[in-house]
């Protein structure tokens, strides 16, 4: 954002009362943000491991000109920590959203909610990246929201309901559905985007009966529709978790617990799942379908989740929602590059090493032809780029259109300069929020702004017509190209890499 001015800000009433925003300056244009307006109850106590509670009311008028708490986390570890920022604030009332408007309560503009990612254990709407405000300078009313994360929001305890990070998705969808139109948005044109943590989160949404109706379009980016455990599994998690607490693994004395003395054993369950992802240990859905990184994330519940959602949307779950869905061209460079381990796998190694994908020689094979000029470590790095998102992402697609419905896909190609990550996982944010200005450390000094505007309207486009641009997916896989300079601008490739995808796909 430039130019960024804040001036008076006008009133909206809400289902709880009254806020007052701030006017802000972008470019040329003036729109209007509500920061920090509570949705659901405060975390205190045994709330805290509790479905998420109505917001009390307030009299008179409530500043919403500042961001509110983020959920309790961590910092992310280096080298992560040098590329993506960490902003924490501590504060009960961390179940708060954030809205940026053209004008409140002027007309039935189409709206967009925000979810982000972090493995399900780090993140918030606030970051610079997500500010709202570019969609707003182009007629969409955007709404970023927190939920909560870790143990808070997905370690599946005894006593204690499941999925409450979910649970917190859809009491902040409700929200919109109630409020929105005060803001200027339609609530039957409600279009949930995320990217990683926040994509995996839409396709589960896109599988509860609880979300039914919440929304009208989705935008998975950099996702998949399989990362939710088994039950038994995520509560092999928990008697890990809470035998580094010393307790019995039921919501009863954990939740009394302080905040801090649960972010430790979060953090040594995560280094511990890391260190030895052994399956008998954690769980095989734990270790498979949590990518080998992530302890505590949805559950297949029963309720919130009735199946994993890849099965549900199969069965018909989701009927009616038209889907964009895509990937970063080198989603795991992000993860293998800084940490050193893409530079020291060799030929010998490889095979191995991709054996735990449940692949061996041939599959290795191919993409060592596909790519000669390139390193083992290079071919691992598509690898897994392929197993841990672009093929999950075309089941999903393939599982919409499957039933006639829209199902787009898209692919995001530009290299950044920074630490050979080319175009990697969470790469693209920055282009589709149009804020180039603050992630240097990513992008790299000079991105290039002709494709923040390309990328960002059409994502303004699909959620305003439902149709981003290119053909569906249907016999055929169009993909819509983002920055390949060698394809040129409007590029829709049909079946990149086929051969490579169908190494691991889903029967």
């Amino acid at each position: 954002m430039s130019d960024d001015e804040t001036m008076t800000g006008v009133r909206v009433s809400t289902t709880a009362g009254v806020v007052r925003g701030r006017r802000v300056r972008t470019g040329d244009a003036e729109v209007h943000a509500f920061l920090g307006i509570p949705y659901a109850g405060p975390l205190v106590g045994a709330a805290r491991f509790a479905a998420p509670s109505a917001v009390d009311p307030w009299e008179g008028e409530r500043p919403a000109t500042e961001h509110g708490p983020t959920p309790p986390q961590g910092p992310y570890p280096a080298p992560t920590s040098e590329l993506l920022p960490s902003v924490i604030v501590d504060g009960d009332a961390s179940l708060n959203l954030s809205v940026w408007t053209p004008e409140p309560g002027t007309g039935r503009l189409p709206v967009m909610v925000w979810i982000h990612g972090g493995a399900f254990t780090r993140g918030t709407h606030r970051l610079p990246t997500y500010d709202g405000a570019a969609f707003a300078r182009d007629g969409v009313v955007v709404v970023g929201i927190n939920y909560r994360l870790g143990a808070l929001g997905f370690l599946s305890l005894a006593g204690a309901p499941d999925n409450r990070g979910l649970r917190d998705q859809i009491k902040a969808l409700e929200w919109v559905r109630d409020n929105v139109a005060a803001f200027g948005g339609d609530p039957d044109q409600v279009t949930v985007f995320g990217e990683s943590a926040g994509a995996m989160s839409i396709a589960a949404l896109l599988s509860s009966p609880y979300a039914d109706g919440l929304f009208r379009r989705a935008i998975v980016q950099s996702g998949n529709a399989v990362s939710a455990s088994d039950l038994g599994d995520a509560r092999l998690v928990a008697s890990e978790f809470t035998e580094t607490l010393g307790l019995p693994p039921t919501v009863v004395g954990v939740a009394d617990l302080p905040t801090d003395a649960l972010q430790r054993a979060q953090d040594a369950v995560g280094l511990a799942l890391v260190g030895d992802p052994n399956p008998n240990r954690w769980g095989a859905s734990t270790v498979a379908r949590g990518l080998g990184v992530m302890s505590m994330f949805p559950t297949v519940d029963g309720d919130i989740l009735p199946a994993l959602p890849i099965d549900a949307i199969r069965a018909g779950a989701g009927r009616g929602v038209e889907v964009l869905a895509g990937t970063t061209r080198e989603e795991m460079r992000f993860f293998l590059v800084p940490s050193g381990l893409a530079a020291v796998v060799t030929a010998e190694m490889l095979p191995g090493i991709v054996g735990r994908l449940g692949v061996g020689s041939d599959a290795v094979a191919t993409y060592t032809r596909n790519r000669p000029d390139e390193s083992p470590g290079d071919v691992m790095c598509a690898m897994f780029t392929d197993y841990s998102f672009r093929s999950g992402t075309a089941d999903l697609v393939d599982a919409i259109a499957a039933r006639d419905q829209s199902a787009w896909q898209y692919e995001f190609a530009w290299p950044t300069p920074v630490r050979d990550l080319r175009a990697c996982h969470a790469l693209e944010l920055a282009f589709v929020f149009d804020n180039l200005g603050g992630s240097a450390q990513l992008t790299g000094p000079t991105p290039p702004q002709d494709l923040a505007d390309d990328m960002h309207a059409t994502w303004v486009r699909f959620a305003a017509t439902g149709d981003p641009g290119w053909d569906r997916v249907g016999d055929t896989r169009p993909v819509r190209t983002f920055g390949d300079a060698s394809l040129g601008a409007d590029a829709v490739v049909t079946d990149p890499r086929a051969d490579e995808l169908a190494v691991f796909r889903q029967g």
